[in-house]
């Protein structure tokens, strides 16, 4: 029989990329979440026990938790506003005499790794106590201390990967060089998942951290490069406090400030490990714990082959815990501009697939000829390829083909055509065509351009190109719509032609064969 795993903050960074991990460990996972259709999306959602419920009530905890082998606790009230720390101890005392009258097995909790110092800041003082909490429950309990996780979706990540990528130039304190050892989330899932196997003796707490210890400065310019980005200039100054700071990153990130600021004010301290003793029960694997620069090449993995289709906090299934998950929040994964443009159109889905799949080459982009003609000599004397290489069949494409300046991505036929844009732009550009039937009759033409800016001269970009966007965009659209519409309109000429005629099929000069 399956061993039994609940799983708290199911809705959370971690907690979102924790369950698939115990599901393939073969555990029977049960999911305490306050509101069960935040889980909807989940493509593990079918796959577990979801029981409604609050952390915060000890009745719904012990409910949850009856038959558990080990219970994850992953909520904090980061971002909840000034009163977090009284609202963390709250939950984690309830959550343990809840854990502790079900019967949990274990408990296992993901906290932060804290120097040996008395004045602590409030985001970690907050975790080292409510480690305490569910140390002193009585139940057998690992707590993981770690610091800066790198994986798309965390908060400290998320702030790192907006700081560096905007800002080419930086004024920063002076803790900017203090010294960090992150940890990458699949390392992270890793020891939560065998803390479950912790000999019944083991209840304590456990540093966990990567191979690199870095400062912040450095863990900026590793990321630049690993991102294809020009070195940036740091500069450190003492006039910037923790709160200026904060102000300051919730001004160039979108990171929400009430976040934003615990995990600035805690960057005053040096969070290194001191000690690897959780190696003794869960071995390093082979080819060692995964390194800075390999965690961010796998957080980023995400956006060179990014599933356009969807939002990043939308994202489809997962292949990797760097990858982004639906309840993810807004501000996550990195930065995605999008013009959404959707028209009814007067014509049939066949009439207005033929006008999509025929686009470019000598048929042209439906919009400002001399604008695409502009543009495309810009791409060309900049060393992309323009417009020169049109299409390999007017009629026809097939993925792979060169379009243009743009590649066929995906093609489902009447349904979607997905570019990728080769010219020369600072970032990840796509182009993407959706037909669809109108249930009012006709079809419905939907047209998406999607842009993932790299650095600030992505930023620049998009905004430079954006007031031509509905001279571009809206006038393509128009004028794919229009062709549509005039095809369908000689199709049923050419069949009312026909009729008359008397040439339909089956008939010979108006009389049945």
């Amino acid at each position: 029989m399956a061993r039994i795993a609940l799983v708290t903050g199911a809705t959370g960074y971690i907690g979102g990329r924790l369950v698939p991990e115990l599901l393939a460990a073969g555990f029977a996972v049960r999911c305490l979440v306050r509101t069960p259709s935040k889980l909807r999306d989940q493509p593990w959602s079918q796959d577990v026990e979801i029981v409604p419920g609050d952390v915060g009530d000890p009745d719904a905890v012990r409910r949850a938790v009856a038959g558990a082998d080990v219970a994850y606790y992953l909520v904090h009230s980061l971002g909840s506003g000034k009163s977090f720390e009284r609202r963390d101890r709250d939950l984690a005392r309830a959550f343990v005499r809840g854990a502790r009258s079900g019967g949990a097995g274990r408990l296992v909790y993901l906290g932060g790794l804290y120097p040996d110092v008395a004045d602590l800041s409030p985001h970690l003082d907050s975790r080292k106590e409510v480690g305490e909490i569910l140390l002193d429950s009585g139940v057998p309990t690992a707590v993981l201390r770690a610091a800066v996780i790198l994986g798309s979706g965390s908060a400290s990540f998320e702030m790192l990967r907006y700081l560096t990528e905007r800002l080419p130039v930086m004024l920063t304190p002076r803790w900017v060089d203090n010294r960090i050892q992150p940890i990458a989330v699949r390392d992270v899932l890793r020891y939560l998942v065998r803390a479950a196997d912790l000999p019944d003796d083991v209840s304590r707490g456990f540093d966990i951290g990567g191979p690199d210890v870095l400062t912040y400065r450095q863990m900026m310019r590793r990321y630049a490069n690993v991102a294809g980005l020009p070195r940036r200039s740091i500069w450190g100054v003492n006039v910037l406090t923790p709160r200026l700071s904060s102000h300051w990153v919730g001004l160039v990130t979108p990171v929400p400030n009430s976040i934003a600021r615990p995990l600035v004010e805690s960057l005053v301290h040096e969070v290194v490990c001191k000690e690897h003793d959780v190696a003794e029960y869960v071995p390093d694997p082979p080819e060692g714990l995964v390194g800075f620069d390999q965690a961010v090449e796998l957080a980023l993995a995400k956006v060179q082959a990014y599933d356009v289709a969807t939002t990043w906090s939308s994202a489809s299934t997962p292949g990797a815990p760097s990858d982004p998950l639906p309840t993810d929040p807004d501000w996550a994964g990195g930065t995605l501009y999008v013009d959404d443009r959707s028209v009814r159109v007067a014509a049939d889905r066949v009439s207005l697939w033929s006008v999509i799949e025929g686009i470019g080459g000598r048929n042209g982009w439906y919009s400002w000829p001399l604008g695409w003609w502009a543009r495309g000599v810009l791409d060309r004397i900049s060393g992309g390829p323009g417009l020169r290489r049109g299409r390999r069949n007017p009629y026809d494409l097939a993925v792979g083909d060169a379009l243009d300046w743009w590649r066929v991505e995906e093609l489902d036929d009447l349904s979607l055509l997905r570019l990728r844009a080769e010219m020369r732009v600072p970032g990840l550009a796509w182009l993407e065509l959706i037909a669809g039937d109108d249930p009012d009759g006709g079809s419905t033409f939907r047209q998406r351009a999607i842009f993932a800016p790299r650095g600030l001269a992505g930023q620049a970009y998009w905004l430079a190109v954006k007031p031509f966007h509905g001279i571009v965009f809206g006038g393509m659209q128009r004028g794919i719509a229009a062709a549509a519409e005039a095809a369908a309109n000689q199709a049923d000429e050419s069949a009312a032609k026909w009729r008359r005629s008397g040439n339909l099929p089956g008939t010979l000069g108006g009389r049945q064969g």
